[in-house]
This record gives structure tokens, sequence and C-alpha cells, in this order.
């Protein structure tokens, strides 16, 4: 009886969760000050020495550097919680069974995939686009390779690991660098920011990509702790069957 009006409460009490955050959440965005309406001008005239023609990127990498940097740092604290938490989990999850023409389809798609990302990359210093929308194709590419191979990424590998701290080494190593040369963390000189910034978003898509999988493996129940006896891959070759 008591364990019965025990687990009652606890069902009220979640029912009662979602409308007190939703409500709290409303009362937070209804008393937020109003933005200056001076804001918008501001970065219209700091555009010329950001380094790029997009207000986006330009506030985004230069005029907040410091909101993405520990935007990219979250995304990465994240993907290795999920591995962390996904490591005692036994087994993958089911791969697909071998398909030649899904395996077909992904190679003929992959090349075209990383063009586009490659040119959201690029495009993001004019116009829609940058290290986000670039990183988000590439986790695509990956998990469509999950999906249509079965190869599941080796979170083992130096490579992979590589790209997951990509973005954080690179942007924090570049702020560190203008540190010295500027005497201010993430200050670029006008003549070089927009080369830079370029840099600075190649790197953090790489990462971004690298996590928005991660995250996917472990939201899939793979294993990122397996090891297979060779300890050199991690995934059955896509074009050989499977028991």
């Amino acid at each position: 009886m008591g364990n019965h009006e025990s687990g009652r409460r606890s069902r009220r009490s979640r029912r009662l969760t979602g409308p007190a955050l939703g409500a709290g959440l409303a009362l937070v965005v209804a008393t937020l000050p109003e933005a200056p309406a001076a804001l918008p001008h501001l970065v219209r005239e700091a555009l010329a020495r950001s380094g790029v023609e997009n207000p986006v990127t330009a506030v985004l990498l230069n005029f907040r550097g410091y909101d993405t940097l520990l935007e990219v740092a979250v995304l990465l604290l994240a993907a290795v919680a999920a591995q962390a938490l996904n490591t005692g989990l036994s087994g993958r999850a089911p791969l697909p069974p071998a398909n030649l023409f899904l395996t077909a389809f992904f190679r003929f798609l992959a090349p075209f995939a990383i063009v586009v990302a490659g040119y959201l990359l690029w495009v993001g210093k004019h116009a829609p686009g940058g290290a986000f929308q670039a990183g988000a194709v590439l986790a695509a590419l990956g998990i469509l390779a999950a999906l249509t191979t079965g190869a599941h990424p080796c979170w083992e590998s130096p490579r992979l690991a590589l790209a997951l701290v990509a973005g954080l080494l690179v942007f924090s190593g570049v702020g560190l660098t203008l540190l010295q040369t500027e005497g201010r963390f993430l200050k670029y000189p006008a003549a070089h920011a927009g080369t830079l910034i370029l840099i600075i978003e190649a790197a953090a898509a790489v990462s971004i990509a690298a996590a928005l999988i991660a995250l996917f493996n472990a939201g899939s129940g793979g294993d990122p702790g397996s090891r297979p006896p060779s300890g050199r891959h991690c995934a059955s070759h896509p074009l050989r069957s499977r028991p």
C-alpha cells in the first residue's frame, strides 16, 4: 500500500514538473530586458574591421568569440559524457544487413556532402553558413555511413579523439597567441581577422561533426569501449557479410 501511494506521488510530481518548468521559462522570457536599439547599428559600424561581411559570423566569431568558444567546449563535454555513460553498455546496436545498393549510394553521396560542407564553411564569411552548419552536414554524413553501411566509429582512435578536441584546441590556441601579440584574448588584428576566423571555423566544424556523431553513437547503443581482437578496427567492412 505504501509503495503504491509512493508511486502515485512520484507520477504526480513528474506530471507537475513539465508545466512548472514551462511556466518558469515563460516568466524568464517575459521579463527579459529589451535589446538596445543601437546594437544593430553598432554591429554594422564594426563590421568593416571584423574580417567578415556576415554580421552573424562577426558577432559569433569576433565580437562574442568567448560565447562561441564556450559553446564548442560544452558540446565537447556533452559528447565525452555521453560516451563515458555508454561505455558500460554491452554490445553494439544491431548492424544493418549488408546492402550493396546502400553502400554504393553512400559512396556516391559522400563527395557531394563534403563539398556542400566546405561551401557552407566558406560562404559563412558573407552569407548564412559557417562552422555549425558545415559540422551538421558532416555529422549527417557520418550518421548516414552508420545507417547504410553499419560502420561504427572507433572512439579509441587517436584521429577521432583529435577531431573531437580540434575545435577547442585551435580556438584556444588562436586566442592565447593573440593574447601574447595583441594583448587581449581573441582580439583579431584587422588585417588577419578573416583568415583566423576561417581557421577557427574549419577546426570547429570538424569537432562539431565528431561530437554529433558521438552523441548519435551513444544514443544508438553502440559500445565505444569495445575493441576487436586486432585492436585496429572497430567495425566490419561495410561490404563484408555479417552474422
